[in-house]
């Protein structure tokens, strides 16, 4: 029986895929007023329990009870009307629709029949400004930068009333204030009785947040607990099935000579702000340089402007001492640069495709034999990068969208690693990837500086910076404010540079 302070209940829930059996008999209680963390590695079944909660999936044993009563939920359209809502780990936006028309989507705003857009805006324009964002109603969704458009991914579900709301991974592109901002509308949504399941890979974050832990490991419920009973290391243990503490990373070895150097970049948007300022930097083969800043600092863009996908830009980027002035991104990739873009469900991979063509899409030339590609050498390089990346798939014909987040992203890495560069470029490497698979991606960077490979990783988690990188370069409002030593330096000293230089430099 369902006991009566919980307002949604999953008993007993599986769900199989062909060949695979994503949920085994779960059940998993969201008592109204608290937070419910759900954790686990990547593939252990946190996105589709969450599914199934919100109508995406339905299961094909089990059932689900609200309120204690035994409901059908068959559709989103179902869920919504029981007052259940969702933030995506994947973005679930409109690209060609303004911010306003995203936010009352399916709601429309209207009178005698007619859409009221001005009531729409004032609507979007409230909810945005208690996220504390001022971001312009009417802007088109797709001109805005990934950390914003989150920001409206949870604005949208802050518009409905809901009784359940579940975040997966809703803080993977915002920065430390804007976290802040979003755990006090967590608390004011408890304080009115809502439920809320919060998934997130940063664990600090969730014994933040949350009320109670549920970690999920191969489609089974293995641990519940009150979060303030527990530390990391014991959900570290209960996600892996392992004692927790990481080997130490391998350290790179001595630099080489000079791989990349970059001088006055300089980069302007289409409304005459700049999005970046003189940027000069230089890159050694064998090193990690990290790159950190607050939402935009200009970060991606140096990245972009780097594999030339903004001709326009100015200034000057030499690699191996060979100027790319008048290169396009293919020509950029065959002298040896590669890049895992931030967003991988709109740049890094193709959803249409398979494990094996996203992987060997980027370097199909070098599976060439003649006139004809090589199936069998594509098959043997793409099953090496499974092995060495410990990618976790049941096939590699097998389509992309059947993996988790975090083997997608290893495959938008083994693709890059195919075309075997000798600069890698890492624009937040880890976003929405569980502890262990961040471990392993930290060791991969490592290992590749080792064997000579120069490697860019973008970041705004300074842990991760620091941990993968030799220096710290650290950016705001498209300039480059200060260059640090990996080591040695204080964490607010990286943070307060940061926020003082966008003050500076504005």
């Amino acid at each position: 029986m369902t006991p009566p302070d919980v307002v949604l209940e999953a008993r007993g829930v599986s769900l199989r895929y062909p060949g695979t059996l994503a949920l085994d008999n779960v059940t998993f209680r969201l008592p109204r007023g608290k937070v419910s963390a759900l954790i686990g590695e990547n593939g252990a079944g946190k996105s589709t329990l969450v599914k199934i909660l919100a109508g995406i999936a339905q299961p094909t044993a089990g059932s689900l009870y609200l309120d204690g009563r035994k409901i059908a939920m068959r559709s989103v359209r179902d869920a919504d009307a029981h007052r259940i809502g969702i933030i995506h780990q994947e973005l679930n936006l409109c690209p060609n629709l303004s911010v306003a028309e995203n936010i009352c989507l399916a709601r429309e705003l209207t009178v005698r029949g007619v859409l009221d857009k001005r009531r729409q805006d004032d609507l979007a324009r409230r909810l945005l400004a208690r996220l504390e964002h001022p971001i312009d109603p009417r802007t088109p969704v797709g001109d805005l930068p990934l950390g914003q458009q989150q920001i409206v991914e949870i604005v949208k579900a802050l518009a409905r009333d809901v009784r359940v709301l579940m975040m997966d991974e809703p803080t993977s592109a915002l920065s430390a204030a804007e976290i802040a901002v979003l755990f006090r509308i967590i608390r004011d949504l408890t304080a009115r009785g809502v439920a809320i399941v919060y998934i997130s890979h940063r664990l600090q974050e969730l014994l933040e947040i949350a009320d109670s832990v549920s970690v999920l490991r191969d489609g089974r419920m293995v641990a519940e607990a009150d979060s303030g009973a527990v530390d990391i290391r014991w959900i570290v243990e209960r996600m892996t099935g392992r004692p927790a503490g990481a080997a130490p990373l391998p350290q790179a070895g001595r630099t080489g000579p000079e791989l990349l150097r970059v001088e006055r970049l300089s980069l302007t948007a289409a409304n005459g702000r700049p999005l970046l300022r003189d940027v000069a930097l230089h890159l050694r083969s064998g090193e990690v340089l990290g790159v950190y800043g607050l939402m935009g600092a200009g970060r991606t863009e140096l990245l972009e402007c780097l594999m030339g996908l903004h001709p326009e830009a100015a200034g000057s980027v030499w690699l191996d001492s060979k100027n790319l002035a008048g290169l396009d991104t293919a020509a950029r990739i065959a002298a040896g640069l590669a890049m895992v873009p931030e967003d991988r469900q709109a740049s890094g991979i193709v959803q249409s495709l398979s494990v094996l063509a996203n992987m060997t899409l980027a370097g199909l030339d070098r599976f060439a034999r003649g006139p004809w590609l090589s199936p069998s050498a594509e098959m043997r390089a793409a099953a090496a990068k499974v092995s060495e990346l410990r990618i976790k798939t049941s096939g590699l014909r097998h389509n992309i969208g059947s993996l988790s987040g975090g083997n997608q992203q290893k495959v938008a890495l083994a693709r890059c690693l195919l075309t075997e560069p000798r600069v890698l470029l890492l624009d937040e490497p880890t976003r929405g990837v569980d502890v262990g698979a961040k471990s392993e991606i930290h060791s991969i960077v490592r290992h590749l500086a080792s064997a000579g490979m120069a490697i860019m990783v973008v970041s705004s988690e300074l842990e991760e910076v620091r941990c993968t990188a030799d220096r710290i370069l650290v950016m705001s409002r498209g300039a480059v404010t200060g260059e640090f030593p990996a080591t040695g330096t204080a964490d607010d000293a990286l943070a307060s540079a940061a926020s003082i230089a966008a003050k500076e430099t504005a």
